[in-house]
């Protein structure tokens, strides 16, 4: 099941992708839960699946406005260098435990909405990433169980900026400038990915393949990504993992390969689909 956030005449909604179309899960639902964030916390997806069965979709899925996902995740927690060709390339070793940052929901857009190339800063780059999306919270998961807390997985393009990130030792300011994380189509959920391991990710710049990679890849696999996080605070359902990207980021190019203003860029993911956003100028 695909299960997507939208806008419609101004309305926020989210239901199920259908065709092409989507069943309103909100209206259907009877407003009990307002965001998708609110039915994981509900544990109500079954009951959406059981609508989703028998429904015809209610809105075309190409007039509506895609949201992130999840646009109001209690936290988005991403893993930095987690493939050991991105390691590499960046002239760093690989850590003992984990590197984490925080993503701020305020600085997402959705499947086909502009990136925004901050004024800032010309070096805007592209990381294709696997998004894991909490369903069961919990805190102090056990990596052989930490699969049964997703709810789903979703394409996630980490848009950074690279000389604001390498200000400081601190990656915050060079992740989290406004419009430059792209979350999207939508959310499949866990029953179709057993094994998030098994997929393939692949970005493009202007249909030019810029990163390939295999998700069994990742240093720190999802489960145990689960494990550590849980064991610092507690996973709330919608809570966004972003796992980390693979080697062949723009910066580490000869000569540097950073997203401009007319640009478009694609995150494939096996058994998920393609999350597809224009690159634009911020206003001025």
């Amino acid at each position: 099941m695909k299960l997507v956030s939208f806008v419609s005449q101004g309305r926020p909604g989210y239901g199920v992708v259908k065709g092409g179309g989507v069943i309103d899960l909100g209206a259907r639902l009877g407003g009990r839960w307002a965001t998708l964030r609110a039915l994981l916390t509900a544990d109500a997806v079954r009951e959406a699946g059981r609508i989703a069965r028998d429904a015809r979709p209610d809105l075309p899925l190409d007039r509506l406005e895609l949201a992130p996902v999840i646009p109001d995740p209690d936290k988005i927690v991403c893993v930095g260098l987690n493939y050991r060709e991105h390691v590499a390339e960046t002239g760093r070793t690989v850590t003992e435990r984990p590197l984490l940052f925080a993503r701020f929901a305020g600085s997402q857009v959705g499947h086909l909405r502009p990136l925004v190339k901050p004024k800032a800063s010309d070096e805007f780059d592209y990381e294709g990433e696997l998004a894991v999306v909490i369903g069961k919270g919990g805190r102090h998961v056990a990596a052989d169980r930490a699969l049964d807390h997703v709810a789903g997985y979703s394409c996630y393009n980490d848009g950074s900026v690279r000389d604001w990130q390498r200000h400081t030792s601190q990656y915050l300011p060079g992740k989290n400038f406004a419009g430059t994380g792209a979350f999207g189509p939508w959310l499949v959920t866990a029953d179709e990915i057993p094994d998030p391991s098994r997929l393939t990710l692949e970005t493009r710049l202007n249909g030019q393949v810029v990163q390939h990679a295999t998700t069994d890849l990742m240093i720190t696999p999802i489960p145990e990504q689960i494990a550590y996080i849980s064991a610092i605070l507690p996973l709330l359902p919608g809570d966004v993992i972003v796992s980390g990207t693979p080697g062949g980021v723009g910066a580490r190019r000869n000569p540097p390969l950073f997203m401009r203003p007319g640009d478009v860029a694609e995150v494939e993911i096996s058994a998920i689909g393609v999350l597809r956003n224009p690159v634009v100028a911020e206003a001025a």
